[in-house]
């Protein structure tokens, strides 16, 4: 009877200890693949070296960053397509992306493409500050004019 116990003890405590080992190398597991795609969020290389290939590609009124990574992988562009959509996410460029067809290229890193596709946002935004700014120069230069000419006329 004593052999018995002794054994189902030693059954016992070697099964708490493989599950024990068993928790620890998923974990172990788990952190190495959630380490390796974080780091890669932020240092994810160009799919190749420069000069490489340029792509067009259409960014669609109403597509989602999660369907623009997709067509970036799907066209070559990038290796992960949902690596692509957490970048944009959490990256500055997120709520710029405008609908047009753009030139991309094989050696732009994730951050050079969503500069490109998010420039177009700037320069629109940038022309029309300075249309607004030309316009309100033009309007107080007309006044300007229109002021210096009653002076001159009450004068003589």
């Amino acid at each position: 009877m004593d052999v018995n116990k002794t054994i189902q003890r030693f059954i016992k405590v070697a099964f708490k200890i493989l599950i024990a080992l068993l928790i620890v190398y998923a974990t172990v597991g788990i952190s190495k693949v959630a380490y390796d795609f974080g780091y890669r969020v932020f240092t994810e290389p160009a799919m190749a070296e420069a000069p490489g290939e340029d792509v067009l590609i259409q960014i669609k009124e109403g597509m989602s960053a999660q369907e623009l990574g997709q067509m970036l992988e799907e066209k070559g562009l990038v290796r992960d397509g949902n690596l692509f959509y957490l970048q944009l996410k959490l990256s500055a460029y997120s709520k710029k992306m405008e609908p047009g067809v753009y030139t991309l290229n094989t050696s732009m890193t994730a951050k050079d493409m969503m500069v490109t596709i998010s420039d177009t946002a700037d320069q629109r935004a940038s022309e029309e500050a300075a249309a607004a700014t030309q316009e309100a120069e033009g309007a107080a230069g007309a006044e300007i004019t229109q002021e210096a000419d009653v002076p001159a006329s009450e004068g003589e």
